[in-house]
């Protein structure tokens, strides 16, 4: 065992082992199924892997095919901050690239949010995006959810097209998690830009999955999150 999956062993808390594998259904035909949990709080996880940035991939790799979910977001996260402080493009693609290569062990979706957006997103903002889209087409449930956050770095940006373009390529989607990544991505939008948020729910509410569009109009006065629901609109 790798001396960072030990150091994270310190902050083991049994007791919270039933909940997390509650919390993310890891029960038998769930989206969790199998997944072993050691009880440790995200901010401890942050901890550990904020005192080993320094880490090498090959040692990253083998933390991230342990069957423990807190080891694999320790190794995720030492990647954000690998990318934060990556001093050049050529290193920042290094990085980009072991996350493409390994991304499926990000199976779950606090995996997924805590990286997606700080890594591919950062990475993508000003480069060519098509990989976003054939995640958005992908088979793969986390790599769907992949292709939806990743955009919240470009709306933090003011740069709204590709979060409502894979929006709309994820509008038939028939996960809960991906319905409800859509349209926290979509409130994100209203947030900054209603007017560009209500274009596109007037085109397309109708045909959202009613978790996606009640995730996207919830910070609309009550009236008219009432029309919406109600398809008044």
């Amino acid at each position: 065992m790798h001396e960072i999956q030990l150091e994270l062993r310190k902050y083991a808390k049994p007791e919270k082992i039933p909940i997390y594998k509650n919390f993310f259904k890891t029960g038998k035909g769930e989206y969790g199924e199998g997944d072993e949990f050691l009880g440790i709080t995200v901010p401890d996880t942050r901890r550990v892997a904020k005192n080993n940035v320094d880490v090498s991939f090959e040692e990253l790799t083998s933390i991230l095919k342990s069957n423990i979910h807190e080891d694999r977001m320790c190794a995720l996260l030492i990647l954000v901050y690998k990318y934060e402080k990556a001093d050049s493009e050529k290193y920042k693609k290094e990085i980009i690239d072991f996350y493409i290569k390994n991304h499926l062990y990000g199976n779950n979706w606090d995996l997924i949010d805590c990286v997606a957006d700080k890594l591919l997103g950062k990475w993508l903002i000003d480069k060519n995006k098509d990989i976003l889209y054939n995640y958005a087409k992908s088979n793969n449930l986390w790599e769907r959810r992949i292709a939806i956050i990743s955009t919240f770095h470009f709306i933090k940006n003011n740069e709204f097209k590709e979060t409502l373009k894979i929006a709309k390529v994820l509008l038939s989607d028939g996960h809960d998690l991906i319905h409800k990544a859509v349209g926290w991505m979509l409130r994100e939008v209203g947030k900054r830009e209603s007017n560009i948020l209500e274009s596109f729910l007037k085109n397309n509410y109708k045909n959202m999955p009613r978790t996606m569009l009640r995730y996207a109009i919830e910070k609309f006065p009550e009236d008219k999150r009432q029309l919406y629901l109600k398809g008044k609109i």
